[in-house]
């Protein structure tokens, strides 16, 4: 019998109305690999991170908060096979994902991972960003976010606040992110290139390069260890994109049916091909 476990997100980190798109994208997902021959376990991200872990050959991985991902790391037994695996949603943490995207070399926003315990002291860093005068986006430092106050835009002189406004939530440390002009587009993905679709992320009417974003996300994906990804990319120029985001897992809802089929197909050739029951 061939075993999987799913591990679907916390609601935490499925702010709004990503907590049903992001469950129903692995629901779907878990049903195409159940007519594969799978049999399925479904637990959640707070049993994961208080060290639960049932035995399987492979684990449908969509938890997301630093608790769970760390304790997969040791939990999920090393012939078994993870996607995505929990060091790769770890790398998407904003703190990790900028130095990933500066290795790899990879157009990407000048970002700084500050503390948020004394705000007045980045000020300097701030101007750095936006001398321009254009905003500066304040993001959550870690995971990518818990409510709609996780990322927000701000001029100079309203970047103290917003990152006081961080602080007295309780979150550590934020990413100041240079605004990037252009058209943005929203991508999804699997890693093989067996699903890929993008859209506008303001419904208006461009042109851009493909095979420029393509090359683009891909890159990133692999830069990270990404397997099931989506994110948002700007277009300062047709051919010249720039990744903003890179989130582990995002829901499909736009094309949820399509993408649940190819990655479904995607975890259980690649369970056979690593050795894992067929």
């Amino acid at each position: 019998m061939k075993r999987l476990v799913a591990l679907y997100r916390s609601p935490t980190y499925s702010p709004a109305q990503h907590r049903s798109n992001d469950t129903a994208i692995l629901d779907d997902t878990i049903a195409g690999l159940q007519r594969r021959g799978w049999k399925v376990t479904r637990t959640g991200e707070g049993d994961v991170a208080a060290g639960r872990l049932p035995a399987a050959e492979l684990y449908v991985n969509m938890c997301q908060g630093p608790a769970a991902s760390e304790r997969l790391l040791d939990l999920v037994p090393r012939e078994a096979l993870a996607v995505n695996p929990p060091e790769s949603v770890l790398n998407c943490h904003r703190h990790r994902l900028v130095a990933r995207m500066e290795a790899a070399g990879l157009p990407f926003p000048r970002t700084l991972i500050v503390p948020t315990a004394e705000p007045r002291a980045v000020l300097p860093l701030v101007h750095q960003l936006n001398g321009d005068g254009r905003p500066v986006w304040v993001k959550r430092g870690d995971v990518h976010a818990e409510t709609s106050a996780d990322v927000v835009a701000a001029k100079e002189a309203g970047v103290t606040d917003a990152i006081a406004g961080f602080a007295r939530r309780g979150v550590a440390r934020v990413a100041l992110q240079a605004h990037v002009a252009g058209p943005i587009v929203k991508f999804y993905a699997v890693a093989d290139g067996r699903f890929f679709s993008w859209y506008s992320a303001d419904c208006s009417s461009f042109s851009i390069s493909e095979q420029s974003l393509r090359t683009l996300v891909f890159a990133a994906a692999r830069a990270v260890g990404l397997e099931v990804f989506g994110g948002d990319v700007a277009f300062p120029k047709p051919d010249a994109p720039v990744l903003i985001d890179l989130n582990d897992w995002p829901s499909f809802a736009p094309v949820r049916i399509a993408a649940a089929a190819a990655i479904a197909s995607y975890i259980d050739e690649k369970a056979s091909s690593n050795g894992k029951p067929a």
